[in-house]
């Protein structure tokens, strides 16, 4: 049986943990596993011989580390040959049995990509493409991408797998307890986003222990179509007798997965702490079990990094105002580069009930494909919701789509064969719900049955493709009732024909129906009503518009979609009382958006994260004569505590947490800027951070760094791999009081703790606070550390507590 094969009928079963078993065979304190691969080639090859035997239909090759980011293209491709040869070596020597596999392993680069980050998205794809390429030249059965808590890497590594190897290809994500990625993504939008790019499987692994993992296991079987994975940690580590443990037994680990197996779970096998017992018991476990075929459910979704929104299920408002037809102050803005003015619409769309946001930037004097893909980035850097690309170039159109993190609405194709030629590849590609506008070469047809014609044989031609109907939504075109009387009704007409006999969803621009007429959005509020009615999917408003967002939520709420009216009743309290006492919907004036109605308040440009505008509104305060000092503490550490309370509350995620920091850098930087003696706030005390020696992951040490100077703290940032030694050189010679530590990887979690013990003996004034996706509060106590920060936030409250005993 193929690979391919055995991957869709399951179970296939994977191999354990590496590094593990590395420390037990003497890897020391902060030496790289991938090294071995060179140095110790017999010890690894004997790990993967023992995989096989005890069951592993696939066993990844040493290469999780190997990365051009950590070493040179020359050393990395010596590591990773001599990775497949140990393999190749096992597979020879293991006794007769079950199918053997090699897979290339990938893990994350230690980097955070733009705008979050320094890496440029191409750049990653650039420096996966090498790996798989090497990979492939020696013979691997599959690329498998794991450990990856970052959406946009994970994207950047899966596009660099299927654009440089025709091998199947295996995807796995890290989530925290809170089913969540550390940049905010869920199961439902990684599968979203995952399979648009054509990930041959999609799961989870380390982190978590089994029964934690399982529910976040379940979310992907219902929502994936591909075989979904699993390879969970052995629970949690603690520390015995000097030595590294984990706490679920073999027996427990192998049950709770093999419970899953009847509910769909294909793919199995075990992360840190794991070892061939564990894959020996999870097969008995399994024994004659064959998971269960599922049929998932046909739905229509697009998705941003963190949010999945499905169409046909409840009316969809996708913003109407990032598109500069008929704007001359955004066609300014775009002309201008002015970034800030877009970003204010978008916050003030979002604000205001927007749930997808159109972007269009198609305006002459200006690179579209560059502007466009500058506004998904920034865009996505302060928002969670996804984005309608709307562009008439297809060269735009796949720069935007192929730095896009999730899964995108693309705006549009036609019934034009050379439209149809040059869009159809880039949603095969790339993924993405597809909006059709039923017009052709000659134009668009004035009857409905015309409109449904051109939308049947779109469907045909997308079926070519392999694009399924589900992908499609159809947009009927409104025309305005000022030019024709009937055009209003010939759309709805069209759009009811076309959701009968297609099943397809239908978007439209309502807005459209009124242009040249006075009092547009009275006329544009009933025919969005009137729509809605003849099955209407999404509407591309203008949610500022009272009227427009009262006819959308008033439907909701006479169809029952609006348990106890709650959503009515909150958007009454915010209109204008003559409004709200009138018995039937009125036009309330039209809320313009943070560029037209001038500054929002410099709290309120920290909180969403606008940079340039928190740095414009700061200069601005400066100059009208307020103390940069009262600024500080009456607006900008307040909205840093706002932010941080809501990241502790699990109600925004990273991004927005790092955007809200960097925004209050940037104000932070005009207060120094204009007066050499103003300080950020009163510095609190010096802290020394550092990722320890071995780990070449300073993502989370990036981000508390970032985190601490916006709350006053003086740090001094050793970088990463850095040995104890010079953690304590640093601490002696600054006589600092808070030392942080970061660690990802298992192997190093050795290090961290002989850094720790170093401290505590040569400073004993230091604190020591951990951290790092291996760690938990335990693990820290077990290793003496004199604090356990789970997340940036919760580092930033330990040296706060820290500085306040220091001063006591």
């Amino acid at each position: 049986m193929s690979f391919s094969e055995l991957m869709k009928k399951g179970p296939l079963f994977l191999d354990g943990g590496m590094g593990s078993l590395l420390q037990a065979q003497d890897l020391m304190p902060g030496e790289a596993p991938e090294t071995w691969n060179l140095t110790h080639p017999e010890k690894i090859t004997a790990i993967h011989r023992a995989y096989y035997e005890a069951g592993s239909h696939l066993v990844m090759a040493n290469t999780f580390g190997v990365h051009p980011l950590r070493y040179p293209v020359e050393e990395c491709e010596k590591m990773l040959r001599a990775a497949v040869d140990c393999v190749k070596a096992a597979r020879e020597q293991a006794k007769a049995g079950q199918e053997k596999f090699i897979g290339l392993d990938m893990g994350p680069c230690g980097k955070l990509l733009k705008p979050l980050g320094t890496v440029e998205f191409e750049e990653a794809v650039g420096y996966y493409a090498q790996i798989v390429r090497m990979g492939a030249e020696c013979g691997v059965d599959c690329i498998f991408i794991e450990t990856m808590n970052d959406s946009q890497e994970t994207r950047a590594a899966l596009l660099a797998a299927k654009e440089n190897c025709s091998l199947p290809v295996l995807v796995s994500n890290a989530y925290g307890s809170d089913g969540k990625l550390m940049t905010g993504g869920t199961p439902e939008s990684m599968v979203a986003m995952l399979e648009g790019l054509g990930a041959d499987a999609v799961g989870v692994n380390c982190s978590l222990g089994p029964e934690t993992l399982t529910p976040i296991v379940e979310r992907y079987l219902a929502a994936a179509s591909v075989p979904v994975l699993m390879k969970p940690n052995a629970g949690l580590p603690e520390v015995k007798d000097g030595k590294t443990v984990y706490n679920v037994l073999p027996n427990a680990f192998s049950e709770q997965i093999a419970s899953l197996v009847p509910k769909g779970l294909r793919i199995m096998g075990g992360c840190c702490g794991t070892t061939p017992d564990y894959i020996r018991t999870l097969k008995q476990a399994v024994g004659d079990s064959v998971p269960a075929v599922t049929k998932p459910e046909r739905r229509t979704v697009i998705s941003s990094r963190s949010q999945v929104i499905e169409l046909g299920k409840d009316p969809v408002i996708i913003g109407e105002r990032i598109n500069p037809t008929g704007k001359k102050r955004l066609r300014q803005a775009l002309q201008d580069g002015d970034m800030a003015y877009i970003l204010n619409e978008a916050i003030a769309q979002e604000e205001h009930g927007a749930q997808v946001l159109d972007v269009n930037v198609g305006t002459p004097g200006i690179d579209e494909a560059e502007m466009l893909c500058r506004a998904v980035e920034e865009l996505q850097a302060i928002s969670d919701l996804p984005l309608q690309l709307d562009t008439a170039d297809p060269a735009a159109m796949e720069r935007a789509l192929r730095l896009y993190n999730g899964k995108a609405m693309i705006n549009s194709v036609n019934g034009k064969q050379e439209v149809m030629d040059a869009v159809f590849p880039l949603v095969k590609k790339y993924g993405g719900i597809l909006v059709a506008l039923t017009l052709d070469e000659a134009g668009i047809p004035p009857t409905a049955e015309g409109r449904l014609e051109i939308a049947e044989r779109i469907l045909a031609e997308a079926a070519k493709y392999g694009i399924l109907p589900e992908e499609i939504v159809f947009d009927p075109l409104t025309m305005t009732v000022s030019a024709d009387i009937s055009a209003a009704r010939v759309t709805l007409d069209a759009l009811r024909m076309i959701r009968k006999k297609t099943g397809c969803g239908a978007v439209l621009g309502v807005s459209n129906v009124s242009f040249g007429l006075p009092a547009r959005e009275v006329l544009g509020s009933i025919f969005l009503t009137m729509a809605l009615q003849s099955g209407l999917s999404a509407a591309i408003m203008n949610p500022l518009s009272d009227a427009m967002i009262g006819a959308m939520i008033s439907y909701r709420t006479l169809t029952e979609r609006d348990a106890n009216c709650m959503d009515y009743i909150r958007f009454a309290d915010t209109l204008p009382a003559k409004v709200a006492q009138a018995a039937a919907p009125t036009a309330g004036a039209v809320k313009a958006a943070g560029g037209e109605t001038g500054p929002q308040g410099l709290r309120r440009a920290v909180v969403k994260g606008l940079c340039k505008e928190a740095a414009r509104l700061t200069r601005e305060a400066l100059d009208s004569g307020t103390e940069g000092l009262d600024l500080i503490q009456k607006e900008i550490i307040p909205a840093l505590d706002e932010v941080g309370k809501g990241f502790e509350e699990k109600r925004i995620y990273l991004p927005q947490l790092m955007m809200s920091a960097e925004a209050a850098e940037s104000a932070f930087a005009e207060v120094k800027a204009r007066s050499a003696k103003t300080e950020k706030q009163e510095n609190r005390c010096r802290v020394v951070v550092a990722t320890v020696k071995g780990d070449v992951h300073d993502i989370g040490k990036n981000i508390v760094k970032l985190l601490l100077e916006n709350y006053g703290f003086e740090v001094t940032d050793l970088g990463k791999d850095v040995p104890p030694e010079d953690v304590l050189a640093a601490v002696e010679k600054l006589h600092a009081p808070v030392c942080g530590l970061s660690a990802l990887m298992t192997t190093t979690v050795p290090a961290m703790a002989e850094t720790v013990d170093l401290l505590h003996e040569k400073a004993p004034w230091c604190r020591v606070m951990v951290g790092g996706a291996v760690l938990t509060e335990e693990f820290a106590r077990g290793i003496h550390a004199d604090g356990y920060g789970r997340d940036a936030m919760a580092s930033v409250r330990l040296a706060e507590s820290f500085a306040r005993e220091g001063n006591a």
